[in-house]
């Protein structure tokens, strides 16, 4: 059971959509994208610096639409999405500190996507460090020091986190020692994420009850992308507008964003404020080697899904 109900006017919409992103690019075969779509109908209980109760939000029903939502897939750097939670939960419950590196890197992590920072805050959820490789005792005893990001989500109960994988850095050139070691020979515990996981994580933070209210508010302003071509990073590989959703919205669009690529994968998830229209959230992913490159389907199929808001 996903956390949103499926709707026929939406399904619809979510399916004229996706024939008019593979009508548009030939490249992209069916088995290449996925996609969940929420919208929030008023009463709107999203943004609103936490003012419902956690019971009160998870039992406010709310509809969506969703493509291969149950797929595993790469995430490249959505997952940091996954460990910015994890830092605040781990804050909230004592279980780490705040520090000046630590919010440093939270918010290179988030606003700049770097791996570097990445590194530090997978680092101090697990109290594991990269390096050589370990004899066979200490490395069983860092490896299941580095699952326990995997153990909480799974401790939240929620059905959409059973298939995600989120215990692994974000690379550059890739993995050494026992970073490596860690990934297994035919890197099959690398990091795996589903759009209907990454939605759910979303949908929690701006419905301000991921953590708690005040840690949600934080996560949101950690999350928030201006889409004026004047405030975006002069530095491409630092512009998460550009390319993805962000650049498919009107100029006077609000987005809250966390977006992911690599040389084979090309994501993003988004909350979006229109005005005049119902809120919403995306999450798209795209992979391949032709589709990691193009800069134009995640802004396509973000316009199409704001034009076709009009008709709700």
């Amino acid at each position: 059971m996903v956390f949103f109900h499926k709707d026929e006017q939406l399904e619809h919409l979510g399916n004229q959509i996706l024939e008019a992103t593979w009508s548009n690019f030939a490249s992209l075969a069916h088995n290449q994208i996925a996609l969940t779509w929420i919208v929030y109908d008023p009463p709107v209980p999203v943004n609103t610096g936490g003012a419902l109760t956690p019971d009160a939000f998870w039992n406010h029903p709310v509809r969506g639409f969703s493509y291969r939502g149950g797929e595993r897939i790469y995430p490249a750097s959505v997952v940091k999405l996954f460990y910015l939670v994890a830092v605040y939960e781990w804050l909230e419950k004592g279980m780490t500190n705040t520090s000046k590196e630590l919010a440093r890197a939270l918010s290179d992590m988030i606003v700049d996507s770097s791996n570097d920072a990445t590194s530090l805050i997978v680092d101090i959820l697990s109290g594991t460090t990269s390096g050589p490789e370990l004899p066979t005792g200490p490395f069983e005893t860092w490896k299941y020091q580095r699952q326990i990001i995997n153990r909480y989500y799974q401790s939240l109960g929620w059905e959409e986190m059973k298939a995600i994988n989120v215990c692994q850095k974000t690379w550059g050139d890739g993995p050494y020692g026992r970073e490596r070691a860690f990934y297994g020979e035919m890197f099959e515990n690398r990091n795996m994420l589903t759009t209907n996981a990454t939605a759910r994580l979303l949908h929690s933070i701006v419905g301000g009850v991921a953590v708690s209210s005040g840690r949600s508010q934080t996560m949101m302003n950690l999350l928030k992308r201006s889409i004026h071509p004047d405030e975006l990073p002069q530095d491409v590989d630092e512009d998460q507008v550009t390319g993805f959703i962000g650049g498919g919205l009107p100029q006077n669009s609000q987005i809250w964003s966390k977006a992911g690529w690599t040389s084979t994968v090309r994501h993003d998830a988004a909350y979006i404020e229109l005005p005049d229209q119902r809120p919403y959230l995306l999450v798209v992913f795209t992979e391949g080697k032709a589709q990691a490159k193009s800069r134009e389907i995640l802004p396509f199929v973000a316009h199409k899904v704001a034009e076709s808001l009009a008709t709700l």
